[in-house]
């Protein structure tokens, strides 16, 4: 398809929408993208498509010339008459036909802007590349100047997220504060979430508590995601299990509603704290240029392509859909060349083939709804561990199709299903334990695994474009995203925001705060179970970071980290305490026993703890054998004074320079 060129654009709107959205001086985005608007919409919309929307603007516009012309026309009979027979009544009608006039005018602009934003939309939707998903946001430009609501909001959007590079907080807190008074409520959660981080507004937790109330009320997904995180956690609210449920439930019905209709796709979330020097490889997530190059590779018939290919499809991997058909023809291919990886994930009894027949047989699909027949698919692909059938055999039992109810079979199989993390059983297994149905009614226990569900929703996507802003070096967009998934109760976000926040690299906050949120945002990361943030935690306790100097509280949770989660650098910090008596009482025997169980518990401690022990060992035999006295013991207290509060990592120093003298005779 070739592009527009000015024989596509003849059709009498010599500076029409297209052309207007080019020329517009005042839009900045306009300016840098117009140039190529005419090159690349028409890889995306057809021909006659946009043919018949500028036709269509342009009976809009000449129908408006009609209107002004006819309005031109009685104020210039009023202008000419002389005559004042019933000059009131021709008074009242102009006023009416001027009012009329106006409703026509803004009823035919209103539609130019909705059809731009669909316009747009469409384009984003069939689009790819970064390229041409920029296109789109010429259109809302255009059809957020003329009102539309819809567009504005993602305009607001990009210039909050930092969309193709526009981010500007101040300009679309402006926005969301307009949309906000024409009761959007996307723009309600936005204000609630730049109030709580203090991003652009003042920072005001009971303001932002107000913001997501109505939200939530106005049906955003976020708002209430938000919410029954707060109240799950006690953040700003009592802690309430039961509203906390309520929330959630309405999310997760949403999202499984979603699910049923199409395969639920993971998204991965990558952690920064554990790829800082590695970020730039992004083995987790496959760019779209080289998911092309590798689609390339496959067609020419490059097997082990294809065969990967295949596997990242069938269970939805490095950013790619779940797609059963794709991964079924490129394992066709690949079997047909032979390759035997291919014909075992293909091949008779394979469990997907199995599950794929009890489909067949359970919806009637080319075949009679046959239960029996799909009972009994369904029970050989679940035997073999597929856990999409191990659903289907527990929604059949929930439901009572084809068998009679058993709730206790349904439960079996939905457990067995969530083990593999599908998400579908994961909702039906919170339905149980939120209703009681075939076990012990637990509202925590269902408010946890419908958390799970909500998590799967088409806003995690943020996680992909916050890591490629973060790889991009573009940090403030990245952190702006990561801090809203945080607010939305993400664990990995959570600590991504905290790692980001505690590198002082971003603008948008002040450098004072950052330290405070940083705590805060670890510690909820900590409280969902991940150890390194509670290893944090205990770090901005001991060098006062965020928070006043507490070694007390610094050791406590070193000491969660070491006993709950067997954290070894947890280990090697506590057992520097009980060497020093930091916050704790000294104990030279548990200091000793802590570094032998971090060495046990990481390779990666076995030199730290080498040297730690060697310096501990050094330091209390000359403390046992040379200082005896009282007068030498009194001089040895006064060390911290004299050598400072770290000799004893100068005597470590010592310790290594005698080591390396010691080898070196030894080799020469």
């Amino acid at each position: 398809m070739k592009g527009l060129g000015e024989k596509e654009l003849e059709l009498g709107l010599g500076t029409g929408v297209v052309f207007e959205i080019m020329k517009r001086e005042d839009n900045e985005i306009c300016k840098s993208k117009g140039k190529e608007i005419g090159k690349n919409l028409s890889y995306l919309v057809s021909v006659n498509e946009i043919k018949q929307l500028l036709s269509r603007l342009l009976e809009e516009r000449k129908l408006s010339k009609v209107i002004s012309k006819r309005e031109n026309i009685l104020e210039k009979k009023k202008n000419q008459s002389k005559i004042r027979i019933r000059g009131i009544q021709n008074k009242n009608l102009l006023m009416i036909n001027k009012n009329n006039l106006k409703q026509q005018e803004k009823k035919n602009f209103t539609d130019e802007g909705d059809l731009l934003f669909k316009m747009g939309i469409k384009i984003l939707q069939q689009s790819k590349s970064q390229k041409q998903k920029a296109e789109a946001y010429l259109f809302f430009a255009k059809a957020a100047d003329m009102g539309n609501l819809r567009a504005m909001e993602k305009m607001a959007d990009a210039l909050l997220f930092g969309n193709f590079g526009m981010q500007n907080v101040t300009a679309a807190i402006q926005l969301y504060e307009s949309l906000a008074k024409e009761g959007s409520y996307k723009a309600q959660n936005a204000l609630g979430f730049l109030s709580s981080y203090g991003i652009g507004m003042e920072y005001d937790q009971a303001k932002a508590l107000i913001y997501y109330t109505f939200g939530s009320a106005g049906g955003s997904m976020m708002s209430q995601m938000i919410l029954g995180y707060r109240y799950l956690s006690g953040i700003n609210v009592l802690q309430n299990c039961e509203v906390a449920l309520n929330h959630y439930k309405k999310v997760a019905d949403y999202i499984a509603d979603k699910l049923e209709k199409t395969e639920g796709i993971p998204v991965e979330k990558v952690r920064l704290t554990e790829r800082p020097e590695n970020l730039s490889s992004n083995s987790e997530i496959l760019d779209w240029d080289i998911y092309q190059y590798y689609k390339f590779l496959a067609e020419r018939g490059d097997v082990q392509i294809q065969v990967s290919l295949g596997q990242l499809h069938l269970i939805g991997r490095k950013g790619l859909d779940q797609d059963y058909y794709k991964a079924l023809y490129y394992f066709l291919k690949a079997a047909k060349a032979g390759n035997t990886n291919a014909m075992a994930f293909i091949g008779k009894g394979n469990a997907i083939g199995l599950h794929g027949l009890g489909l067949l047989y359970f919806y009637g699909k080319g075949v009679p709804v046959n239960y029996a027949e799909a009972l009994k698919y369904f029970r050989k692909a679940a035997d073999k561990g597929w856990p999409n059938a191990q659903f289907q055999l527990g929604f059949m039992y929930y439901s009572g199709s084809g068998v009679w109810k058993d709730y206790k079979l349904a439960f079996k199989y939905f457990y067995l299903a969530s083990q593999s993390g599908q998400p579908l059983a994961i909702y039906y297994l919170a339905k149980m334990y939120a209703t009681g149905k075939g076990v012990l009614k637990s509202c925590r226990t269902a408010v946890e695994l419908y958390k799970g569900v909500c998590e799967l929703g088409h806003w995690a996507e943020k996680f992909l474009t916050a890591y490629f802003a973060y790889k991009d070096g573009d940090i403030d967009a990245s952190l702006v995203q990561y801090a809203l998934l945080a607010e939305m109760g993400y664990e990995v976000a959570q600590s991504n925001s905290a790692f980001i926040l505690e590198s002082k690299k971003a603008k948008i906050l002040d450098k004072e705060k950052m330290y405070p949120m940083a705590l805060l945002l670890w510690n909820r990361a900590a409280i969902q179970g991940n150890a390194f943030a509670r290893v944090k935690i205990g770090d901005y306790h001991y060098y006062g970071y965020g928070t006043k100097k507490d070694y007390q509280t610094a050791a406590t949770h070193y000491s969660i980290a070491a006993d709950k989660y067997h954290s070894a650098q947890a280990m090697f910090n506590l057992a520097y305490m009980y060497e020093h008596g930091l916050g704790i009482e000294q104990d030279i025997h548990l200091a000793r026993r802590l570094y032998d169980m971090a060495a046990q518990t990481s390779p990666d401690a076995h030199i730290p703890v080498f040297f730690a022990l060697m310096k501990l060992e050094t330091v209390h035999f000359l403390q046992d054998t040379l200082f005896f006295n009282f007068t030498m013991r009194w001089k040895w207290m006064k060390l911290n004074n004299t050598l400072g509060p770290y000799w004893d990592f100068f005597v470590i120093g010592l310790i290594v320079a005698l080591l390396i003298i010691l080898l070196r005779n030894r080799h020469g």
